[in-house]
């Protein structure tokens, strides 16, 4: 086999450890994006809870400042009655009066169904924060595994970078040159095998011509449909063995 080509097929190989990385990382930072939005939304509805018990407390001390207000009005209502002169002041003052404590009782009512809110609210609130506090403990614990993840493969792909350093210093430039220029756009497939006389970046077969090129030539062989670097895997297995 051409020496450049083989050369070529071992960076091909090596860019592609390297690519190989990306979805592990970008799968290991969704791992951790989904704690932080389970976290998160849960610190949301406690954030909600909060401010609807907070509206429920708000709602009661208006109402236990309203009975204040009637009952002050009823006592001095009571006084009134002993200087009630006429049947029209007396009614008037009753009705006043009736008023008065069916706003009372109105009250006490909405105090009742504002305690019951708050007592349900608060009992929801004490799950959400267990909830909250178990969130956050996964979230630390997956943060702490995927960091220690990333910075291994961080490693490894040093390493390879360092291997993929050296290889190309070794590389003819005009060789590496085209190599680099197939690679924008085929990316991992720059270099592929031809199996059953087809190619394996495009899987279109080739001529019985372009077949015998890829086989007997010294040259570096590219697809005649896409362009993408050939090589026979049978030969590769020969030269490693």
């Amino acid at each position: 086999m051409n020496r450049h080509l083989q050369e070529l097929i071992e960076l091909s190989k090596l860019d592609k450890a390297i690519d190989d990385f990306t979805p592990i990382i970008e799968a290991a930072k969704k791992k951790v994006e989904r704690r932080v939005a389970k976290r998160d939304e849960v610190a949301e509805k406690i954030d909600e809870l909060k401010r609807q018990i907070e509206d429920a407390k708000v709602k009661i001390s208006s109402y236990e400042g309203q009975i204040a207000s009637l009952n002050e009005q009823l006592v001095a209502g009571a006084k009134k009655f002993k200087e009630v002169k006429s049947e029209k002041e007396l009614q008037a003052l009753q009705m006043e009066e009736e008023l008065a404590k069916e706003k009372i009782q109105h009250a006490n009512e909405e105090i009742e169904r504002q305690n019951k809110i708050l007592e349900a609210k608060e009992a929801e609130l004490a799950i959400l924060m267990a909830e909250l506090e178990k969130a956050t403990e996964e979230l630390e614990k997956v943060s702490a595994e995927v960091q220690e993840r990333l910075a291994n493969i961080e490693a490894d792909k040093a390493k390879l970078f360092g291997e993929r350093e050296s290889k190309i210093m070794a590389i003819d430039q005009k060789i590496l040159s085209f190599y680099e220029k197939i690679r924008i756009w085929a990316k991992n497939t720059t270099v592929v095998p031809v199996r059953k006389q087809a190619c394996y970046g495009c899987y279109m077969k080739l001529n019985d011509s372009a077949y015998a090129e890829v086989i007997k030539s010294d040259d570096i062989c590219t697809c005649h449909h896409c362009g993408r670097i050939l090589y026979i895997e049978s030969q590769t297995a020969d030269m490693n063995a």
